[in-house]
């Protein structure tokens, strides 16, 4: 017996339904129609549960095969989740720029460090860019740290993409504008962005 049929079948014994064994397992009514239905196990921590409220072990509730196959969604998981903590985190990191001297400005014949806030001495149609760019990673960092759980297809498809791609536009556009500190620091980021997809792919 699969642990979709286990489940139901506990389940129909006490004589509860969905909506209240959600309840006392502290899960949405559509978690308990997904795992009876066959769509998908639940993780780890609600698989004790169930087995601590039915009295069974787990090994009752799965068959190896079944554990192996909710270990590896654990695993990836756990994976996605840090990938998310470490792209969301590099993209805020590049407010530093906004307060630390990593540009560079011409004033009296001399080259002077100055942060992005303090850069004046650079034509508005450069620095503007430059705002854009660092306002656009960090507010795609927060979202990716704040939206960590959301399901939605085109968020899941998409959120490391446009993150790689604000990393390549800003290392590109501080390089061509010369400013080679702020451009190596976004290359590093895009760098280790790009190895932790590689390596997950």
């Amino acid at each position: 017996m699969e642990f979709n049929e286990k489940l139901q079948e506990l389940r129909k014994q006490r004589g509860l339904t969905q909506e209240e064994l959600a309840e006392v397992l502290y899960v949405s009514r559509t978690a308990i129609s997904k795992w009876e239905s066959g769509r998908g196990y639940p993780n780890i921590d609600s698989l004790k549960e169930i087995s601590k409220y039915f009295s069974v072990s787990l090994d009752e509730l799965l068959s190896g095969d079944e554990l192996l196959t909710i270990a590896e969604e654990e695993g990836k998981q756990k994976e996605k989740h840090l990938r998310d903590l470490v792209f969301g985190l590099l993209d805020l990191s590049v407010a530093m720029f906004l307060f630390l001297p990593f540009f560079g400005q011409r004033v009296d014949g001399k080259i002077q460090e100055v942060s992005l806030l303090s850069l004046s001495e650079t034509e508005i149609y450069v620095k503007i860019p430059y705002l854009i760019i660092v306002f656009g990673m960090i507010i795609w960092g927060i979202l990716i740290l704040t939206l960590q759980n959301c399901k939605a297809e085109f968020w899941v498809k998409n959120k490391d993409k446009i993150s790689l791609g604000l990393s390549a536009v800003g290392t590109l556009f501080f390089m061509i504008s010369l400013q080679p500190y702020a451009g190596m620091f976004t290359f590093v980021f895009l760098m280790i962005k790009a190895l932790m997809l590689i390596k997950w792919a």
